[in-house]
């Protein structure tokens, strides 16, 4: 006769009541996270996903219409246009804040007892609410009386429609958005000071000038803070909104003066679609489109990263 031990099963741990007490109370705290992301973020994405595929306009019960808001994404002109807008700002947009707030940041680097003040000074316009950032650059750009073209006439030169011109628009939207880059210029500040500095002698002693050890040296130990700006300034670029909405879209003197094609971004033909035409099926289809187009570029930077950015603790 043979008789079968049993064995406990292997990584089956048998909990002690004081790891379940903790886990309920992890729990208990993460459950307003859990419930706001299921009712604000989870949920609606679902319902989004869902109307995409319906037409369905508010005021009457969704309708199934299967791919045909996908289809009509693909031959929309209007479309097509301001994802153009969109991809160039962001063309200009991020390359502009990355080296202008890398060369403020290692100006701050230098000034030494005032450091904490410029610091300040840099990002309290981050903290400006985005529709006062509109409205005050919509006064700066003024054509006739706007402070920017009154300095450029100060030095003789004749200062461009910055608001009517469709020319001039997009440049203009681009100035606007360099107002909050103090946010990019300390994320820099705190990577540069954390160079380490036997670095920068041990490349000095080797006859190192200062181009080469920015070269050689700081670009290398804070590239993973220029790939994290890379992709959160990206995103951002994508989803512009509400500065642009204030100035072109929100002002009824504007809107008669200017072509809206040259400041219509994507988001705010996605707004106009859903709150003004009430098309919340191609709406949400557009939304989608935005989404897979972000998370596409966002894995080619990925995988990119791989070739620039160094992680100290890495093996070589």
């Amino acid at each position: 006769m043979t008789t079968t031990v049993s064995t406990p099963v292997p990584g089956r741990r048998r909990r002690t009541p004081l790891a379940r007490r903790e886990a309920r109370w992890a729990y208990l705290f993460l459950a307003p996270w859990i419930v706001g992301f299921l009712v604000f973020q989870a949920g609606p994405m679902i319902a989004s996903a869902w109307l995409s595929f319906t037409e369905y306009d508010v005021l009457n019960p969704p309708r199934y219409t299967g791919l045909d808001n996908y289809r009509e994404l693909m031959t929309d002109p209007q479309v097509a246009r301001s994802l153009g807008n969109t991809v160039y700002y962001t063309a200009l947009h991020v390359p502009l804040v990355m080296v202008i707030s890398l060369g403020l940041a290692l100006l701050l680097k230098r000034v030494g007892r005032f450091q904490g003040f410029f610091r300040t000074v840099f990002y309290l316009p981050v903290m400006t609410p985005a529709v006062a950032v509109g409205i005050l650059f919509l006064l700066l750009l003024n054509t006739q009386d706007g402070l920017i073209n009154r300095g450029l006439a100060l030095v003789g030169v004749e200062g461009p429609s910055w608001t009517t011109d469709p020319g001039w628009v997009m440049p203009g939207i681009v100035l606007m958005s360099l107002w909050s880059l103090g946010s990019t210029v300390i994320i820099y500040l705190a990577a540069l000071q954390n160079v380490p500095r036997d670095l920068y002698e041990a490349a000095s002693i080797d006859g190192a000038g200062g181009w080469a050890r920015f070269r050689h040296v700081t670009l290398p130990m804070i590239s993973g803070a220029l790939f994290f700006t890379l992709i959160v300034n990206t995103i951002a670029s994508l989803q512009m909104f509400t500065e642009v909405y204030t100035m072109y879209f929100g002002n009824r003197e504007t809107q008669n003066t200017f072509n809206s094609d040259a400041a219509t971004f994507y988001v705010i033909h996605l707004f106009q679609e859903a709150f003004q035409f009430l098309h919340m099926g191609f709406a949400s289809a557009m939304a989608w489109l935005l989404f897979v187009i972000i998370m596409v570029i966002t894995l080619v930077q990925v995988k990119l990263s791989n070739r620039f950015v160094y992680y100290e603790g890495e093996d070589q």
